[in-house]
């Protein structure tokens, strides 16, 4: 009988980094990484979109499309290479016009792509359809994702009456709505609309071995195109979860190369490999050209120091085709035998200790128990802390089952998950300082109730509609009035435009501040090496200006952002509560309000600055 084989997805270089250090692995250390890449025999490598596209603009002043070329080059289609696109988010946060994903999917594909995983963060099939035809039609590989959520836990009934203070029992179980038979209807509807691949994203790690099992064996049953799992180790499931996607017949499995493993990240493949081993699977790589990247992977991780929450805590060194030690054996031949007994708790246990003596990090208890992604729990505390409303967490954190069945019972996946939480805290200070649920909502709240990011799962109140966006009518988000950004002329760098192809002009449209910037930069530098080139004039040099040192007081960023727009200038008198100016963290838009009153004597920052937390923004008199 033939060794079934299975395929691997290999993520470090793009969900891997942007999982455990905030996407800011440079093109630099990517290039040191490829040339052992070339030979590892990976079925896929993710290397493109999700947060690339905004964080090597934003954060490392590189070009995406550089990215996507230099993996290309250095591979030579030896893997397939692919990218992670929202759907009619594409990789920003706004739907985009048919001609804008096109326009990328095309460049993409042009440039190396070969498969572009589609999602949408509502599982709602209009919002990806569109993308899968044009992926076809393009010569890419369609890769239909349906995005793994779980029902909210009940509320807490009313203690009423004698009986109801002495017991509090619980609010009766409301309907369930993400049953398996949800997800593999998702995938069917897929399938038919062109997609080539079928893959369960659990991108907060909250499918649970028992029912990751369960799904994955009805989409194979299902389904005739290949399926794939991605999911995460946040709160512990991760590795136990993937060992049961093997044994009920995955296709596909997303993994990470060690030190990009674990955590917050997906399995890390020597885990894997040892577990597919046992169970008589062979793993569709190279493990000893693995094993060379590993080597080199280390020092990558330790140029994220800055980023890496765990950088005093790194898992132990690993090579899996040595002999196993004695202990860890046993071990895995445990987990095993627990996952053949379908025996959940057993195999969860066994693979928590074996993840504790490689060092990886614990699972994450508030986010299982929550069941919210870590990064929507990490962008609340941030939120709060913004807001001196630390001890408001545990309140906001209970409102988000409310918030998310009021909204239509959203999956939390970005960019939902930041709005859903973003309004469980704003909720959480309505109600301590006494006004109505929803006195105060975001902007992305408002969109997401009027139907602007698609139909939810559930059909949204019609009065809770109106008291939100003023109409009970739900008005989806119309593409026809998106207004392509302006690609203006640099006069004072030659009279160059901003934008000077297609590929920039594509950034342009996706991501307008950001690009602006990044492309200003280029043809700044195009323009200084054009009048380096020219002969010099001798000046008598200038008198270097004194920069006069701060004296009063001052607004710092409550954490690092980009600024948006700032509503005050020098000399201007403020009151306490005035918005001073407008930032973006976390994807989310923040005002920062005065504490006190006074007059404005210098603005440190302008818009589209990026800060870090502390920095002074303003000085006052």
């Amino acid at each position: 009988m033939e060794t079934r084989k299975l395929k691997i997805r290999d993520l470090t270089l793009r969900d891997g980094q942007q999982s455990l250090f905030a996407t800011r692995l440079s093109q630099a250390e990517i290039d040191k990484l490829l040339p052992y890449y070339e030979n590892a025999g990976f079925y896929i490598m993710e290397v493109w979109g999700g947060a690339v596209p905004d964080s090597v603009m934003r954060y490392l002043d590189e070009s995406p499309w550089d990215r996507l070329r230099s993996v290309s080059k250095a591979m030579k289609g030896k893997s397939l290479l692919s990218a992670l696109s929202r759907g009619r988010n594409l990789f920003g946060y706004v739907p985009y016009p048919d001609y804008v994903l096109r326009g990328f999917y095309e460049e993409a594909i042009k440039n190396g792509l070969n498969v572009m995983r589609i999602f949408d963060a509502l599982n709602d099939i209009d919002n990806v359809k569109e993308s899968i035809k044009m992926i076809n039609e393009l010569g890419g590989i369609a890769d239909g994702a349906v995005c793994y959520t779980v029902d909210p836990k009940a509320p807490e009934a009313p203690k009423q009456g004698f009986f109801g203070r002495l017991f509090g029992k619980k609010a009766a179980e409301p309907e369930k709505i993400f049953t398996d038979e949800y997800f593999v209807e998702k995938a069917k509807e897929m399938e038919r609309l062109g997609a080539k691949i079928i893959t369960l994203k659990d991108m907060a790690g909250l499918v649970s071995p028992l029912r990751a099992a369960s799904i994955i064996s009805k989409l194979k049953a299902n389904v005739s195109v290949p399926v794939d799992f991605h999911t995460h180790c946040t709160p512990g499931y991760g590795l136990a979860s993937s060992i049961m996607a093997i044994i009920n017949g995955v296709d596909i499995l997303d993994t990470n190369i060690w030190w990009f493993g674990g955590g917050s990240a997906a399995p890390a493949i020597e885990l894997i490999y040892i577990f597919a081993k046992k169970l008589g699977v062979e793993l569709d790589v190279n493990m000893k050209a693995v094993g060379e990247i590993r080597e080199h992977l280390l020092d990558a991780r330790r140029s994220l120091a800055a980023f890496d929450l765990n950088k005093d805590r790194m898992p132990r060194e690993f090579d899996p085709l040595k002999p196993l030690p004695a202990e860890v054996e046993a071990i895995v031949d445990e987990a095993i035998a627990c996952a053949k007994a379908s025996d959940e708790e057993g195999l969860l246990d066994a693979c928590h200790r074996l993840e504790a003596y490689f060092g990886f990090p614990k699972p994450n208890e508030l986010v299982k128990n929550a069941e919210v992604p870590g990064g929507m729990y990490s962008n609340m505390v941030a939120q709060l802390k913004a807001l001196h409303a630390e001890d408001l967490l545990e309140d906001a954190m209970a409102l988000i089952p409310m918030v998310r069945r009021d909204a239509g019972l959203v999956p939390l996946v970005t960019p939902t998950s930041q709005i859903v939480g973003a309004q469980a805290v704003n909720v959480a200070l309505d109600r301590k300082k006494g006004q109505p649920d929803y006195s105060n909502c975001s902007n992305q709240f408002i969109s997401l109730v009027k139907g602007e990011y698609g139909h939810t799962p559930v059909a949204i109140e019609e009065s809770f509609r109106e008291k939100i966006t003023g109409s009970p009518v739900g008005r989806p988000y119309d593409v026809s009035s998106y207004r392509a950004p302006e690609n203006p002329v640099m006069e004072d760098l030659g009279g160059c435009k901003l934008a000077k192809n297609t590929e920039e002009e594509l950034l342009l449209a996706l991501l307008p501040t950001v690009a602006n910037g990044f492309l200003k930069r280029r043809r700044q530098e195009e323009f200084a090496a054009t009048e380096a080139a020219k002969p010099k004039e001798v000046k008598a040099e200038e008198p270097k200006k004194v920069e006069e040192p701060i004296t009063g007081p001052t607004l710092k960023a409550p954490m690092g952002g980009r600024v948006v727009e700032i509503n005050v200038k020098p000399g201007d008198t403020i009151a306490k509560g005035d918005v001073l100016l407008v930032y973006e963290a976390m994807k989310m838009e923040n005002d920062i309000n005065a504490e006190f009153g006074g007059k404005v004597k210098r603005i440190f920052v302008a818009p589209d600055d990026v800060v870090n937390t502390d920095q002074v923004l303003i000085e006052f008199e």
